[in-house]
């Protein structure tokens, strides 16, 4: 710098100009402007963030009102021991909560190492873990990092659980900075420790396959509690949960083990495990244990019928009992973690399962039914279904005219699907869906109730493999015509019962006919028993007499038994869409000739009400529901009975159907060990073969037949059920000690005419129609038969009246007039005298030939035969006129 006198006045000139004054002030004054404008930008920007995080702040949700709880549950079904069957899991609610003492301590380590380690330090934030995360957020611009303790995750997983995944870079920190601000709030809250926020967290975190929480995770990966993990599985699970689809240790094992490794380190790392125990976990493979349980799962996925039918129920029982909409009927039985305690016996269902999948019990010639849909668009954009009705219809017009849908193999089957489905796209339609179900012919069902309380122990809705759950359940689902097995419940019970008929009522089987005048057909192929007592009628299944004990009590009756009996699927006044009037309230209800059919488990709970000496017990599935709190929902514990019968009249039922099993039509399921009562069933064409029995113990009743309503022409086909109802109840009463049916004490005897019904006579001990019967004490007969048995006879092939010469004569009332062609007079040419009123015989000349539906049909009455018969009839008479007077002189007084 110039010092000279002439440097510092030049200076001071210029400190005093005016221009560089000016300029210099300018300058000055600008420099200042910008720092209060900096410092004021500075403190408008402080204070516009302020504001905007106390805006933040303030649309965080209030503490108070927010609940760190998880929602959502696995409902858990129970058998009847006690131990699990399955669980009922709606999407986002398979959790089964744990409390931390369950939980084992290295699981609750290893999720703090891996997700929080400085859990049991910060205050629901970690600072350094913010620190960090915020420096990789400026240097890489990645937002991917966190930072979030396990107090925030909580938070994000409770209340923030529904933020959407392309949120903005704004709505991220919004979201992060809410968390932080409630997570600090939240444990400063009373009562909430660091236990019960890791208790919290760890049952509510996503650990994939469609679990939450540890527990539910340790059941889907390793088959057993949380508290029974080790180490090296507790890892496996921990390193799933920053992201459940790339660490899946059953999808993506070599991903899962690598994370596996750093969760072991982590704990070693901060002193959660020794030196030894991270080598032995190291060391361990868990995840071929983890292969083996997830095919054990997923081949138990399906719900079994018993579950299915059980679901139903518990569906219509929230929504009639307790009210709920089907919408939260579904809600809470999915996803409110219930205790459904069914009244399946796994033992018994088992044996059921195992007989029923045998293939070696069916019949030989297996046939397929091909079920096949298919939804098309055309070139229009036009949605059109194809049902397989529509398929039939496609391949009968080719030239198939016995089609039928059924076929000898499931690859023929399939390949008649691909040749419709070709034909379909042919035709210009775009395949956008198609089901195709292959189900094996004749099909059964299959139910299995305690009779003394109504709980059902096993179902079978079907042979074959169960493809979904909610299938068609035949046991419970499906309608059938219920045959023979209806003259029991609908006819001869209520006769009993009201005492208008007895075991030993007396009824003519003989041509009948409907009041519409439509002939009653008897199952046996020709001929006519005469009269038969009402006990033989039910042993060999007589159709005749079953519609004849119907009438005379009236079929209104009959139906109002049937109501009682619980049966739902009946109709008394039903008007069709084409207006044509149902009615079961009719004739042939008694041969179960009904609109709609029936479901066998009600079928069965109807033999069930027999069994236990005439008590209705509805037919239930499960005990009792407990909510997620314990609270008892619904108990069935100890549901009341309905008396349908007097106790007498099962009793009476019970004796007359123990002999279908030693003598009559159901002989074929008697293994001998136990009593046995049962009533064997089969509809016109065998379209439906039934047997409902049952023992002291349970009722069982089992249904054949083809879905498609095909006839079983196949003898072995035709006794299906009853070889079913066998293979089923023999092994399921192996050890257990025989018991008889309970006799009550207004049972008594009496010894009666078989012919007339009515008590004995001495002629009748005398000529072998005498027979002991049982007797309701106040339904025993009151008159004596007389001896003499009138009848008509008439032909059983015209229904017209018959002389001794007509082979197939019995006794009846004729149907038509006149005598029939076989009736000569003695010079052997056809009768034209008048049709006497009645013939007198002292016994009956009906020949059976054959002992009902199950060993054959009854033959045609031969001449020569007919010739034996008379003789012996005339030799039973003389011998009787002969004890007769010998009985007279012994009478008579001394001379």
């Amino acid at each position: 710098m110039n010092y000279s006198r002439r440097g510092i006045e030049k200076k001071r000139n210029e400190l005093h100009a005016k221009m560089p004054k000016f300029t210099n002030a300018l300058g000055a004054g600008f420099y200042k402007a910008m720092i209060i404008v900096f410092v004021t930008a500075v403190l408008a920007g402080a204070f516009a963030g302020v504001g905007v995080f106390r805006g933040i702040l303030v649309t965080a949700p209030d503490i108070s009102t927010i609940d760190v709880r998880p929602t959502g549950y696995s409902s858990a079904v129970y058998d009847s021991d006690g131990n699990q069957m399955t669980k009922l899991v709606a999407t986002n609610s398979n959790r089964i909560y744990q409390t931390i003492d369950k939980i084992p301590i290295d699981m609750q380590h290893a999720f703090v190492a891996m997700e929080d380690e400085r859990f049991y330090e910060h205050n629901g934030i970690d600072i350094k873990g913010i620190a960090r995360s915020a420096y990789i957020v400026l240097s890489t611009r990645d937002m991917s990092q966190g930072a979030s303790t396990i107090t925030q995750q909580l938070i994000k997983n409770s209340v923030f659980e529904k933020w959407a995944s392309g949120e903005s870079k704004f709505e991220k920190i919004k979201r992060k900075i809410q968390e932080q601000y409630l997570a600090i709030q939240l444990e400063r809250q009373e009562g909430v420790t660091k236990e019960s926020i890791l208790e919290l967290y760890l049952n509510t975190i996503n650990l994939g396959q469609n679990t939450l929480g540890v527990q539910a995770a340790a059941l889907r990966y390793f088959g057993k509690n949380a508290s029974d993990l080790n180490l090296s599985e507790a890892a496996v699970i921990a390193a799933i949960t920053s992201n459940p689809s790339r660490y899946n240790p059953i999808s993506h094992p070599d991903n899962n083990a690598t994370r596996r490794a750093i969760v072991l380190e982590k704990m070693l790392e901060q002193g959660y495990i020794t030196d030894q125990t991270y080598a032995e976990a190291m060391a361990d493979d868990p995840y071929e244990r983890i292969q083996k349980v997830n095919q054990q799962t997923e081949e138990n996925s399906i719900n079994t019928y018993f579950v299915d039918a059980m679901v139903q129920e518990i569906m219509d029982d929230f929504q009639e009992k307790l009210g709920y909409s089907e919408t939260q009927a579904y809600n809470m039985l999915y996803s409110g973690g219930l205790q459904i305690f069914a009244t399946q016996d796994t033992k018994i269902q088992n044996l059921c399962d195992e007989v029923t999948g045998d293939p070696d019990l069916y019949p030989e010639k297996t046939e397929y039914l091909l079920d096949y849909r298919v939804t098309g668009v055309d070139k229009d954009d036009k949605v059109q279904n194809f049902s397989s009705q529509m398929m039939e219809m496609y391949f009968k017009e080719q030239g198939r005219n016995g089609y039928d849908r059924l076929y000898a193999s499931e690859e023929d089957a399939r390949a008649d699907a691909e040749k419709y489905k070709e034909y379909l796209e042919g035709q210009g339609y775009s395949i956008e869906a198609e089901t195709i179900s292959i189900t094996p012919q004749p099909q059964i069902s299959l139910s299995i109730m305690d009779q003394h309380t109504g709980y059902m122990k096993a179902v079978v809705g079907g042979r074959g493999k169960k493809e979904a759950s909610l299938t068609l359940n035949r046991a419970t689902d499906t309608k059938r015509q219920p045959g023979s097995t209806f003259k029991v419940v609908s006819a001869y019970a209520p006769a009993f019962d009201t005492g208008v008929r007895t075991l030993g009522s007396v009824e003519v089987d003989e041509p009948y006919s409907y009041a519409n005048g439509r002939p009653v057909s008897n199952w046996y192929s020709s001929g006519y028993k005469g009269p038969v007592t009402l006990r033989y009628a039910i042993e060999q299944s007589m159709n005749i007499i079953a519609v004849k004990t119907l009438t005379a009590i009236t079929p209104r009756v009959g139906y109002e038994y049937l109501l009682d009996f619980g049966f739902t699927t009946l109709v008394d006044n039903e008007v069709l869409s084409d207006g044509t009037v149902m009615s079961d309230v009719q004739q042939a209800l008694a041969l179960g000739g009904i609109t709609h059919g029936v479901k066998n488990y009600e079928l069965n709970a109807a033999y069930a009400t027999i069994a236990d000496a005439g008590v209705y017990r509805q037919p239930v599935f499960y005990t009792k529901i407990l909510d997620h709190d314990g609270n008892v929902l619904i108990d069935n514990t100890a549901l009341p009975g309905r008396q349908v019968l007097k106790e007498s009249t099962a009793w009476l039922l019970t004796s007359a159907m123990e002999d279908v099993v030693t003598k009559g039509t159901g002989a074929s399921v008697n293994f001998g060990t136990q009593k046995i009562a049962g009533k064997t069933g089969t509809t016109t064409g065998e379209n439906d073969v039934w047997f409902a029995g049952y023992t002291p113990y349970y009722t069982c009743t089992t249904w054949a037949g083809y879905d498609n309503n095909k006839k079983m022409y196949d003898k072995a086909q035709q006794r299906l059920a009853r070889t079913v109802w066998r293979a089923v109840m023999e092994p399921l009463h192996e050890g257990l000690p025989e018991k008889d049916f309970v006799k009550p004490s207004d049972i008594t005897t009496a010894t009666v005419c078989n012919k007339t019904g009515m008590l004995a006579s001495s002629y009748d001990a005398a000529i072998g129609t005498a027979h002991s019967e049982y007797y309701r004490i106040d339904t025993v007969p009151s008159q004596t038969c007389s001896g003499v048995h009138t009848y008509n006879y008439i032909c059983s092939l015209t229904g017209q009246a018959a002389s001794e010469t007509c082979p197939f004569r019995v006794a009846g009332t004729p149907a038509a007039p006149g005598w029939c062609p076989h009736s000569l007079d003695e010079f052997g040419n056809p009768r034209v005298d008048a049709v006497p009123t009645v013939n007198t015989l002292s016994s009956n000349n009906v020949l059976t030939m054959g002992g009902g539906e199950e060993n054959g049909d009854i033959g045609a009455v031969d001449p020569a035969m007919m010739a034996a018969l008379q003789a012996q009839q005339a030799a039973a008479a003389a011998a009787a006129q002969a004890a007769a007077a010998a009985a007279q002189a012994a009478a008579a007084p001394p001379p």
